[in-house]
Protein backbone atom coordinates (compact mmCIF):
# COMPACT_ATOMS: atom_id res chain seq x y z
CA UNK A 1 0.00 0.00 0.00
CA UNK A 2 1.32 3.28 -0.99
CA UNK A 3 1.74 5.84 1.95
CA UNK A 4 -0.82 8.67 0.21
CA UNK A 5 -3.07 5.33 0.85
CA UNK A 6 -2.07 4.71 4.01
CA UNK A 7 -2.75 8.30 5.33
CA UNK A 8 -6.20 8.46 3.67
CA UNK A 9 -7.45 5.02 5.36
CA UNK A 10 -6.28 6.85 8.72
CA UNK A 11 -8.06 10.00 8.11
CA UNK A 12 -10.93 8.70 7.29
CA UNK A 13 -10.79 6.11 10.30
CA UNK A 14 -9.45 9.05 12.41
CA UNK A 15 -12.54 11.12 11.51
CA UNK A 16 -15.07 8.39 12.10
CA UNK A 17 -13.92 7.86 15.05
CA UNK A 18 -13.46 11.40 16.53
CA UNK A 19 -17.07 11.67 15.25
CA UNK A 20 -18.67 8.87 17.51
CA UNK A 21 -16.06 9.87 20.54
CA UNK A 22 -17.10 13.77 20.14
CA UNK A 23 -20.59 12.46 20.77
CA UNK A 24 -19.67 10.01 23.45
CA UNK A 25 -22.80 11.09 25.49
CA UNK A 26 -25.05 9.41 22.13
CA UNK A 27 -23.43 6.92 21.04
CA UNK A 28 -21.93 5.08 24.17
CA UNK A 29 -23.67 5.96 27.33
CA UNK A 30 -27.41 4.59 25.71
CA UNK A 31 -26.11 1.16 24.90
CA UNK A 32 -24.59 1.15 28.21
CA UNK A 33 -27.95 1.67 30.13
CA UNK A 34 -29.67 -0.65 28.07
CA UNK A 35 -27.92 -3.21 28.37
CA UNK A 36 -28.23 -2.61 32.27
CA UNK A 37 -31.29 -2.85 32.28
CA UNK A 38 -31.29 -6.22 30.23
CA UNK A 39 -29.04 -7.37 33.21
CA UNK A 40 -31.41 -6.32 35.71
CA UNK A 41 -34.20 -7.64 34.38
CA UNK A 42 -33.43 -10.59 32.68
CA UNK A 43 -29.93 -12.11 34.29
CA UNK A 44 -31.38 -10.89 38.20
CA UNK A 45 -34.66 -10.64 38.12
CA UNK A 46 -36.59 -13.24 35.63
CA UNK A 47 -32.94 -15.13 35.58
CA UNK A 48 -32.88 -16.53 39.30
CA UNK A 49 -36.40 -17.91 38.49
CA UNK A 50 -34.80 -19.49 35.38
CA UNK A 51 -32.25 -21.38 36.90
CA UNK A 52 -29.32 -22.79 35.33
CA UNK A 53 -29.26 -22.82 31.78
CA UNK A 54 -26.53 -25.63 30.21
CA UNK A 55 -24.85 -25.97 33.64
CA UNK A 56 -24.66 -22.71 33.66
CA UNK A 57 -26.57 -19.72 35.66
CA UNK A 58 -29.24 -18.43 33.37
CA UNK A 59 -27.15 -14.34 33.83
CA UNK A 60 -23.49 -16.27 32.65
CA UNK A 61 -25.69 -18.06 29.76
CA UNK A 62 -27.16 -14.49 28.80
CA UNK A 63 -24.03 -12.24 29.08
CA UNK A 64 -21.89 -13.28 25.99
CA UNK A 65 -25.30 -12.83 23.77
CA UNK A 66 -26.15 -9.40 25.54
CA UNK A 67 -22.34 -8.43 24.58
CA UNK A 68 -22.55 -9.70 20.66
CA UNK A 69 -26.11 -8.08 20.76
CA UNK A 70 -24.31 -4.34 21.46
CA UNK A 71 -21.77 -5.06 19.69
CA UNK A 72 -23.85 -5.77 16.26
CA UNK A 73 -26.13 -3.07 17.03
CA UNK A 74 -23.66 -0.34 17.34
CA UNK A 75 -21.57 -1.38 14.78
CA UNK A 76 -24.21 -1.29 12.44
CA UNK A 77 -25.76 2.12 13.34
CA UNK A 78 -22.22 4.12 13.30
CA UNK A 79 -21.76 2.95 9.55
CA UNK A 80 -25.72 3.64 8.29
CA UNK A 81 -25.90 7.04 9.98
CA UNK A 82 -21.78 8.13 9.39
CA UNK A 83 -22.18 7.44 5.54
CA UNK A 84 -25.61 8.20 4.78
CA UNK A 85 -24.86 11.70 6.57
CA UNK A 86 -21.77 12.16 3.96
CA UNK A 87 -24.08 11.31 1.14
CA UNK A 88 -26.66 13.74 2.54
CA UNK A 89 -24.09 16.25 2.75
CA UNK A 90 -22.25 15.48 -0.56
CA UNK A 91 -19.38 15.14 1.26
CA UNK A 92 -18.84 11.38 -0.25
CA UNK A 93 -18.43 13.01 -3.47
CA UNK A 94 -15.02 14.52 -2.45
CA UNK A 95 -13.67 10.82 -1.63
CA UNK A 96 -14.86 9.33 -4.79
CA UNK A 97 -13.16 11.84 -7.01
CA UNK A 98 -9.77 12.02 -4.82
CA UNK A 99 -6.84 9.49 -6.01
CA UNK A 100 -7.91 7.05 -3.44
CA UNK A 101 -8.81 3.70 -4.26
CA UNK A 102 -12.53 2.85 -2.95
CA UNK A 103 -11.76 -0.07 -1.31
CA UNK A 104 -9.66 2.25 1.04
CA UNK A 105 -13.02 4.34 1.76
CA UNK A 106 -15.17 1.00 2.87
CA UNK A 107 -12.33 0.17 4.49
CA UNK A 108 -12.04 3.33 6.42
CA UNK A 109 -15.88 3.59 7.45
CA UNK A 110 -16.00 -0.04 8.40
CA UNK A 111 -13.39 0.41 10.43
CA UNK A 112 -15.03 3.34 12.07
CA UNK A 113 -17.91 1.01 12.71
CA UNK A 114 -16.13 -1.35 13.82
CA UNK A 115 -14.02 0.41 16.82
CA UNK A 116 -17.54 1.93 17.93
CA UNK A 117 -18.81 -1.68 18.11
CA UNK A 118 -15.92 -3.34 19.72
CA UNK A 119 -15.66 -0.11 22.44
CA UNK A 120 -19.24 -0.61 23.25
CA UNK A 121 -18.70 -4.03 23.75
CA UNK A 122 -16.18 -3.81 26.33
CA UNK A 123 -18.10 -1.11 28.04
CA UNK A 124 -20.78 -3.71 28.16
CA UNK A 125 -18.43 -6.58 29.53
CA UNK A 126 -16.74 -4.18 32.24
CA UNK A 127 -20.68 -3.41 33.59
CA UNK A 128 -21.98 -7.05 33.22
CA UNK A 129 -18.76 -7.61 36.02
CA UNK A 130 -21.06 -6.28 38.33
CA UNK A 131 -24.14 -8.61 38.12
CA UNK A 132 -21.69 -11.90 37.08
CA UNK A 133 -18.20 -12.93 37.19
CA UNK A 134 -17.22 -13.59 34.12
CA UNK A 135 -15.14 -16.20 33.12
CA UNK A 136 -13.06 -17.22 29.82
CA UNK A 137 -12.44 -20.13 28.09
CA UNK A 138 -11.21 -19.09 25.13
CA UNK A 139 -9.49 -15.42 24.58
CA UNK A 140 -8.95 -15.90 21.00
CA UNK A 141 -12.62 -16.99 19.74
CA UNK A 142 -13.65 -13.97 22.07
CA UNK A 143 -11.47 -11.81 20.32
CA UNK A 144 -11.65 -13.40 16.82
CA UNK A 145 -15.90 -13.73 16.98
CA UNK A 146 -16.07 -9.54 17.85
CA UNK A 147 -14.02 -8.86 15.38
CA UNK A 148 -15.75 -10.67 12.65
CA UNK A 149 -19.01 -9.99 13.80
CA UNK A 150 -18.49 -5.99 14.31
CA UNK A 151 -16.29 -6.04 10.66
CA UNK A 152 -20.06 -7.59 9.19
CA UNK A 153 -22.14 -5.48 10.47
CA UNK A 154 -21.16 -2.56 9.96
CA UNK A 155 -20.53 -3.47 6.12
CA UNK A 156 -24.64 -4.32 6.62
CA UNK A 157 -24.53 -0.58 7.97
CA UNK A 158 -22.58 0.91 4.82
CA UNK A 159 -24.83 -1.04 1.95
CA UNK A 160 -28.11 0.31 4.00
CA UNK A 161 -26.13 3.69 3.78
CA UNK A 162 -25.53 3.40 0.29
CA UNK A 163 -29.49 2.60 -0.66
CA UNK A 164 -31.23 5.08 1.86
CA UNK A 165 -32.35 8.21 0.49
CA UNK A 166 -34.20 9.41 3.85
CA UNK A 167 -32.50 9.48 7.65
CA UNK A 168 -35.83 6.73 7.95
CA UNK A 169 -34.84 4.43 5.77
CA UNK A 170 -31.81 3.53 7.82
CA UNK A 171 -33.20 2.80 10.69
CA UNK A 172 -35.68 0.28 8.91
CA UNK A 173 -33.32 -2.75 8.69
CA UNK A 174 -32.11 -2.41 12.18
CA UNK A 175 -36.39 -2.40 13.48
CA UNK A 176 -37.70 -4.65 11.25
CA UNK A 177 -34.61 -7.16 10.54
CA UNK A 178 -31.40 -6.92 12.97
CA UNK A 179 -33.64 -7.26 15.82
CA UNK A 180 -35.93 -9.86 15.34
CA UNK A 181 -33.32 -11.54 13.97
CA UNK A 182 -31.09 -10.85 17.40
CA UNK A 183 -33.66 -11.74 19.56
CA UNK A 184 -33.94 -14.98 18.21
CA UNK A 185 -30.53 -15.54 17.77
CA UNK A 186 -30.09 -17.75 20.89
CA UNK A 187 -29.39 -14.66 23.20
CA UNK A 188 -31.85 -15.25 25.45
CA UNK A 189 -32.23 -19.39 25.38
CA UNK A 190 -30.23 -22.38 24.13
CA UNK A 191 -31.46 -23.98 20.22
CA UNK A 192 -31.51 -27.05 22.21
CA UNK A 193 -34.78 -25.87 24.13
CA UNK A 194 -36.40 -25.85 20.61
CA UNK A 195 -38.51 -28.52 18.71
CA UNK A 196 -36.31 -29.94 15.90
CA UNK A 197 -38.20 -28.23 13.04
CA UNK A 198 -37.58 -24.39 14.78
CA UNK A 199 -34.23 -25.65 15.35
CA UNK A 200 -33.36 -25.74 11.61
CA UNK A 201 -35.05 -22.80 10.82
CA UNK A 202 -33.20 -20.96 13.48
CA UNK A 203 -29.97 -22.51 11.54
CA UNK A 204 -30.73 -20.13 8.63
CA UNK A 205 -30.11 -17.37 11.20
CA UNK A 206 -26.45 -16.15 10.71
CA UNK A 207 -26.81 -14.60 13.99
CA UNK A 208 -27.34 -18.14 16.07
CA UNK A 209 -23.56 -18.53 14.61
CA UNK A 210 -21.90 -15.44 16.17
CA UNK A 211 -23.89 -15.44 19.32
CA UNK A 212 -22.87 -19.26 20.05
CA UNK A 213 -19.39 -19.24 18.66
CA UNK A 214 -19.33 -16.04 21.15
CA UNK A 215 -20.45 -17.82 24.11
CA UNK A 216 -18.04 -20.50 23.53
CA UNK A 217 -15.10 -18.10 24.00
CA UNK A 218 -16.74 -17.45 27.90
CA UNK A 219 -18.34 -20.70 28.98
CA UNK A 220 -16.82 -23.18 26.13
CA UNK A 221 -20.25 -24.44 25.00
CA UNK A 222 -22.26 -23.64 21.66
CA UNK A 223 -25.12 -24.92 20.20
CA UNK A 224 -23.08 -25.03 16.82
CA UNK A 225 -20.06 -26.12 15.51
CA UNK A 226 -17.51 -23.50 16.27
CA UNK A 227 -15.97 -24.36 12.64
CA UNK A 228 -19.15 -23.68 10.91
CA UNK A 229 -19.83 -20.57 13.13
CA UNK A 230 -16.60 -18.85 11.84
CA UNK A 231 -16.99 -20.30 8.63
CA UNK A 232 -20.53 -19.08 7.79
CA UNK A 233 -19.19 -15.43 9.73
CA UNK A 234 -16.42 -15.04 7.47
CA UNK A 235 -18.38 -16.04 4.05
CA UNK A 236 -20.72 -13.43 4.55
CA UNK A 237 -17.89 -10.82 5.29
CA UNK A 238 -16.55 -12.06 1.82
CA UNK A 239 -19.81 -11.54 0.22
CA UNK A 240 -20.99 -8.00 1.16
CA UNK A 241 -17.55 -6.77 1.46
CA UNK A 242 -17.61 -7.16 -2.40
CA UNK A 243 -21.02 -6.59 -2.11
CA UNK A 244 -20.75 -2.99 -1.01
CA UNK A 245 -17.51 -2.25 -3.04
CA UNK A 246 -19.38 -3.04 -6.41
CA UNK A 247 -21.79 -0.48 -4.73
CA UNK A 248 -19.42 2.04 -4.34
CA UNK A 249 -17.72 1.64 -7.69
CA UNK A 250 -20.55 1.84 -9.50
CA UNK A 251 -21.98 4.95 -7.90
CA UNK A 252 -25.27 3.37 -6.96
CA UNK A 253 -27.24 5.70 -4.65
CA UNK A 254 -24.44 8.05 -4.84
CA UNK A 255 -24.24 9.62 -7.43
CA UNK A 256 -27.11 11.98 -9.28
Amino acid sequence: MRASYLIALQSILSKEITRFMRIWVQTLVPPAITMSLYFVIFGSLIGSRIGDMGGFSYMEFIVPGLIMMAVITNSYANVASSFFSAKFQRNVEELLVAPVPNYLIVLGYVGGGMARGMLVGIIVTILSLFFVDIQIHNLAIIIITVILTSMLFALGGLINAVYAKTFDDISIIPTFVLTPLTYLGGVFYSLTMLPGFWQNVAALNPIVYMVNAFRYGFLGVSDVSLVLALAVVTSFIVVMFSFALYLINRGVGLRS
